[in-house]
């Protein structure tokens, strides 16, 4: 389905079957395409022409490697850590602990772009700490375009992820409520699984730090751990200094490592942009794919027409507001959690998300593109509305 006015493709119908795909999915990781009672996941394709996919690579690769020098000129500078956002409580282990190599800050992280109908991509944000959707875009993708007949450039997902946690080799993984918060849960298990490694799986909130060892409620002891744990929550949980104190020592190695911190404050957007007005830091090249597909992002709301307002370290569109060319509140999110009562607020100019007519009808698309062990790959596709948050869908998204 398409109006010939953009160049994504909707295909392919529901199966009449649900609960069987459903069953299916299940059984290879994918638990939650159905949440009580709502579909999260839309039985169809949507695809997009093979050029926009080799931009899309392109376009990670060169903002993978910008960000990772702004990272490099960002680190131990307390003036800048404040500037975006980075909690006082993270700043000695940020300077004590050895910054890793080129393109590896972290191993683990997905872009999101807003990819508009007629293919103009822009960056929204990089989660470089704590991504899901992996199970989303590392399983269910490649076998759902399998069976409508499509190669997806996902498939070498599994492989980068192998490779990356071969060289981390964690010991542990672990999430808030493992075993309850089925998206969350199923993301480390997946991951362990892919990484070909032999894991022990806990919560979060049942471990503990004892004398700057952190141990499982057992009291085994724990010494690489890959965690989806937002690492600023270290400036709010009563634990926050502990963990921090166990990092720093060295008892305690995590992945992604403290540093991918630096990466995932959307205040570095805004000081990727700020270098760039300035004309500091950034070669030709780099300038001419900020000026491409970064959108003016400030610590002020400075602009004339429409922006976006969001926190430095919000997730799941908890803290987007949207602002409209009078510069009045246009809408906001109710459903996430509003971070910025936490931490600062950046503000981006705003950007088209593609529209797309689906089975649960007229949806903005949400490109995301992971980046695992310093490789961008692996498409994932959210359905939802101007802003995408937790009430979004997952459509499968690949090439034609």
């Amino acid at each position: 389905m398409t109006d010939g006015s953009s160049i994504f493709e909707v295909v392919g119908r529901p199966h009449p079957d649900r609960g069987e795909r459903v069953a299916k999915l299940a059984e290879l990781g994918f638990t939650w395409a159905d949440l009580e009672e709502e579909e999260y996941w839309i039985d169809q394709l949507v695809l997009m022409p093979k050029a926009t996919y080799a931009e899309l690579e392109q376009a990670a690769a060169a903002l993978w490697r910008i960000l990772d020098k702004a990272v490099r000129y960002v680190h131990r500078r307390p003036d800048l850590y404040e500037l975006i956002g980075i909690p006082p409580i993270l700043w000695t282990m940020l300077d004590e602990l050895p910054m890793p190599e080129p393109g590896v800050i972290s191993r683990y992280a997905r872009f999101d772009f807003a990819v508009a109908n007629d293919g103009t991509i822009k960056l929204l944000e990089l989660n470089a700490d704590t991504p899901t959707g992996y199970v989303e875009a590392s399983i269910a993708t490649p076998w759902l375009m399998e069976q409508a007949g499509y190669a997806s450039p996902n498939a070498r997902m599994k492989d980068l992820v192998a490779e990356a946690w071969g060289i981390e080799r964690p010991d542990t993984a672990a999430c808030v409520d493992y075993g309850w918060h089925l998206e969350d849960s199923g993301t480390i298990e997946a991951l362990g699984r892919h990484s070909g490694l032999d894991l022990h799986y806990e919560d979060c909130l049942e471990l503990w730090v004892d004398e700057g060892t952190l141990k499982n409620k057992d009291g085994r002891s724990i010494e690489r751990l890959f965690a989806l744990y937002p690492k600023e929550w270290m400036a709010v949980d009563d634990a926050g200094e502990a963990l921090s104190y166990a990092i720093e020592t060295g008892r305690l190695t995590i992945f992604n490592g403290p540093h991918s911190i630096l990466l995932q404050s959307k205040g570095l957007l805004a000081a990727v942009w700020g270098l760039y007005e300035l004309g500091l830091l950034f070669d030709e090249e780099e300038r001419q794919a900020i000026t491409k597909y970064v959108l003016p992002t400030y610590n002020k709301p400075v602009f004339s027409g429409d922006f976006v307002s969001k926190s430095m370290f919000g997730r799941e569109g908890g803290s987007v507001r949207l602002f409209d060319a009078e510069g009045e509140l246009e809408l906001e999110d109710q459903e996430g959690f509003d971070s910025s009562v936490l931490f600062p607020t950046v503000y981006q100019k705003r950007a088209e998300l593609a529209r797309i007519e689906t089975v649960v009808g007229e949806r903005h698309l949400l490109t995301g593109m992971f980046v695992l062990n310093g490789t961008p790959c692996g498409l994932l596709g959210r359905a939802g509305g101007p802003i995408t948050g937790n009430a979004s869908h997952f459509i499968a998204l690949g090439v034609k």
